[in-house]
């Protein structure tokens, strides 16, 4: 089954970071549905994904004590909220996450200067230590000198340190790895699962990617090629993966309430 062949896959990139995927639970699922799931349906899907029991309870202990959810006790149930600075920022990530395409490009750029250790701001690609660029009107943080102003598009080479090799090469291998995946066959708790780990492979690269617009990109940029791979696949994993969140909890007398508005404009806006 290639659904387990790509859970092979997550844990052969080392030991299995579950609070990063609990996270990609919440942001994809649990976020578009009040932000609110009973412990026994996250622990569901993580397991499903390979998790032990134990370190499903250590990841949440851990994401409960870093304030990225809010843990509540129902009986003998407990049920896990997001705190509402973290849907602030799956709510900024979303935007990326989702998007249907890059957008066209205006012909300008912003370039930001600053001290060498200063990490890369959020929408821009580092060129060098201390320096970094993205197209259009950016928004730097405060304290970097910027400037902005049309310089045209940039040369092979320049393409290449904004989309480096090593990035290119993690989006051929989602590409390869997800091509023979078939949603139509794929129900229950694996039509969320499969879904949940087709965007925490997708995120993990695309949030650590310049959101540049395709005519920036080079020649046969596979990163094209994985947004519209992972766009189909997720709208074509909804409708299963949705009845099965359905069926799950936000409270011990209520179910999960039906996605948001947002919701239905993922990949499509």
């Amino acid at each position: 089954m290639i659904l387990d062949q790509l859970i092979e896959r997550l844990h052969g990139e080392g030991r299995l970071r579950v609070w990063s995927l609990a996270v990609t639970i919440f942001g994809d699922a649990v976020a578009p549905r009040g932000g609110a799931i009973a412990m026994a349906d996250l622990s569901a899907i993580l397991e499903r994904l390979g998790a032990e029991p134990g370190a499903v309870r250590t990841a949440m202990s851990r994401l409960a004590r870093d304030g990225y959810v809010e843990r509540e006790k129902e009986g003998r149930r407990s049920f896990y909220r997001l705190a509402p600075a973290s849907a602030a920022e799956f709510e900024r990530a979303t935007a990326r996450i989702y998007a249907a395409q890059p957008a066209e490009w205006s012909g300008t750029w912003t370039i930001a200067l600053g001290p060498e250790a200063a990490e890369t701001p959020p929408g821009f690609a580092a060129i060098s230590p201390g320096a970094w660029i993205a197209p259009d009107a950016a928004e730097a943080p405060e304290g970097l000198f910027v400037i902005k102003g049309g310089v045209g598009a940039p040369p092979e080479w320049a393409r290449d340190i904004l989309s480096p090799p090593a990035l290119a090469a993690r989006y051929a291998d989602l590409n390869e790895a997800w091509k023979g995946f078939d949603p139509a066959a794929t129900t229950g708790i694996d039509a969320i699962a499969a879904r949940v780990l087709l965007i925490h492979d997708w995120r993990r690269i695309l949030l650590r990617d310049a959101p540049l617009p395709r005519a920036l990109r080079p020649a046969n940029w596979p990163g094209a090629r994985a947004r519209d791979l992972v766009a189909d696949l997720y709208l074509r994993l909804a409708p299963a993966s949705e009845a099965w969140l359905d069926a799950c909890a936000a409270a011990a007398d209520r179910p999960l309430p039906k996605p948001d508005a947002d919701h239905d404009k993922r990949f499509h806006a």
